[in-house]
């Protein structure tokens, strides 16, 4: 089993189509599709259903999928690990982040890092900091940004809280209450609201300062994009609750303060086992220490 055959397999997994995971992989069709079929025949079974319509993984192909990745990234990394030990530092990053992020310049900082490292392959995930988390965990992220209420600790991972601050609402330009200095989140209360889903750290950190005033709200639109949350707002449909070190970067849409402010934290994590060099550099660059990125104590 030779790991160009595991290479195809993912790439065929990934694109659901022989003719993509070619060009990927910049072979020739029959090329690939003649090395995947040695390997099923070498395995004893086929990894792929196929029709004239599509390609998908067999029961198979669903077990052994999971160990070719995992094999592509164990010799990646030792690459990468002979690469580091001659003083070059390459193969794969990969971050996640909250759509919100603003304790750090994330653009900024992945920017100047590929500079510095132009041999690192740099791949970005943005979504929910549950989600995140769980990636890190599995391995599939190096590390991700974060966003959490206040005494929220993800388990299973290493990290340090980089920055807390409130959260404010952002309303549609003409909005009755734009102007106001500060509010509360009484006066909110019979506003329709934009928000993440339930069971989001994002809508937690709302529904418990809500719940904490004793008042309830609707929440109308749900979302998981943010550009998609802007649009709702500024056409007038519900309030959102942003972080304020955010806001200002949405400057159409008046802030409002509150008086009993959501509170809620930015944490950078990563995985309980020692960075990779890529990874290490990166945790480097971000002013996080090889003693600490591999050997502080899980949060």
């Amino acid at each position: 089993m030779e790991l160009q055959q595991m290479r195809y397999v993912v790439a065929v997994a990934e694109t659901s189509n022989f003719t993509r995971a070619a060009e990927r992989c910049l072979v020739v069709q029959s090329a690939l599709s003649h090395q995947i079929a040695r390997l099923e025949r070498e395995l004893g079974a086929k990894l792929f259903e196929r029709t004239s319509r599509r390609v998908r993984l067999t029961p198979a192909g669903e077990a052994f999928l999971p160990a070719a990745r995992q094999a592509l990234d164990a010799a990646e990394r030792a690459r990468a690990e002979v690469a580091a030990a001659a003083g070059e530092i390459r193969g794969r990053l990969a971050i996640g982040a909250i759509p919100t992020v603003a304790a750090v310049d994330l653009p900024t900082v992945l920017k100047h890092f590929h500079l510095r490292h132009r041999q690192v392959r740099i791949t970005l995930r943005s979504g929910a900091s549950e989600e995140l988390v769980e990636r890190v965990r599995q391995g599939s992220l190096d590390a991700a940004f974060l966003g959490l209420p206040v005494g929220a600790r993800p388990s299973g991972v290493r990290g340090r809280e980089l920055a807390r601050g409130d959260l404010v609402a952002v309303v549609a330009p003409g909005h009755p209450l734009a102007g106001r200095e500060r509010v509360d989140l009484r006066r909110l209360s019979d506003e329709p609201f934009v928000d993440f889903p339930p069971g989001t750290a994002a809508r937690a950190q709302s529904d418990e300062a809500f719940a904490a005033a004793g008042v309830r709200r609707e929440v109308a639109f749900e979302v998981t994009n943010m550009d998609f949350m802007a649009r709702l707002i500024r056409q007038g449909l519900g309030i959102g609750l942003l972080p304020a070190a955010f806001a200002p970067e949405l400057p159409d849409l008046p802030i409002l303060r509150l008086r009993d402010a959501p509170a809620r934290m930015e944490h950078l994590v990563w995985s309980r086992f020692p960075p990779s060099p890529a990874a290490a550099a990166f945790l480097a660059a971000l002013g996080i220490p090889a003693a600490e990125s591999s050997g502080s104590p899980d949060l």
